[in-house]
């Protein structure tokens, strides 16, 4: 199954007899707080027009757990997760499609977190809202309760040891921007770098212009060159497991199953006696 959907794909989905559960998760990293400006609402970005049908999910609050020493953006309690998931309408046999506002990122996240914990039907607007051509609603759904139960996969989530490991015995891929795997800026965490072993390969590198996915066989090349191919045991993380999810995405479109390190870099670069490698050498 493809891992992300065309804007077109969906409005026929929408119109059918069996029309997908639709979550919308506009998010935006931002450094807002520091700079005394008002942090990015989704919520109200939602009250002003979503897709119809479409229910808000907020990603620091239903698909993260409290910030600390597991990173900016842990896994979050899993009951929690699920009771969110239900009260969103969500099902185990009823699709899901998930959409942001253009990066992909955050719609990343919730397909992320819904794979992993035993969803069999999830997929991303590819380009996000922008590529949405019907109309928009402002009027809020109040959707019946779904059924999903959360069941994780163990095999698609890594740990900082299991990322340490990967580095070495896989590939495991720094979503990041390049100046900050290479430490030349960090802009949150604590200090810059990367993971020793790790290769660097942003995220937005996945995507067009319009914020849309490279052809799948583009996408294969690009992580063929990077080592990661099918059979080869690969990982990904980012700056709090937000893009990084992307990346994970990214791949799925491409046919390489990868792994999601959460905690990444903001938890990785919080503890003093890991490791930390920087410049353009992975090691």
């Amino acid at each position: 199954m493809n891992a992300i959907i065309s804007a077109s794909e969906l409005a026929d989905g929408l119109a059918g007899d069996a029309p997908p559960v639709v979550l919308d998760v506009r998010w935006q990293l931002t450094l807002a707080k520091a700079a005394g400006e008002p942090a990015f609402d989704g919520r109200a970005a939602y009250a002003s027009g979503h897709v119809p049908g479409s229910v808000y999910v907020d990603l620091d609050r239903e698909l993260a757990g409290t910030p600390g020493t597991r990173g900016r953006h842990p896994l979050p309690d899993l009951a929690e997760f699920g009771a969110a998931m239900r009260r969103a309408g969500v099902s185990a046999a009823r699709p899901v499609v998930v959409y942001d506002g253009g990066q992909g990122w955050a719609a990343a996240r919730a397909w992320w977190l819904l794979r992993w914990t035993g969803h069999p039907d999830v997929r991303v607007l590819d380009g996000g809202l922008p590529s949405w051509q019907g109309e928009l609603q402002t009027d809020v759904p109040v959707p019946a309760e779904g059924d999903f139960e959360p069941a994780p996969v163990a095999a698609e989530l890594l740990d900082a040891d299991g990322a340490a490991a990967l580095a070495r015995s896989g590939v495991l891929l720094d979503a990041r921007a390049g100046e900050r795997y290479r430490g030349e800026v960090e802009p949150i965490d604590r200090v810059g770098g990367h993971i020793p072993g790790a290769l660097s390969a942003p995220t937005t590198d996945n995507v067009g212009p319009d914020g849309r996915f490279l052809p799948a066989g583009n996408l294969r090349d690009r992580f063929k060159a990077l080592g990661a191919t099918e059979g080869t045991r690969v990982g990904v993380y980012c700056g709090s497991g937000v893009s990084g999810a992307h990346e994970v995405l990214a791949l799925a479109v491409a046919g390489v199953p990868a792994a999601l390190y959460v905690g990444s870099w903001s938890e990785w670069s919080s503890d003093p006696s890991r490791p930390v490698a920087v410049g353009p050498d992975p090691q």
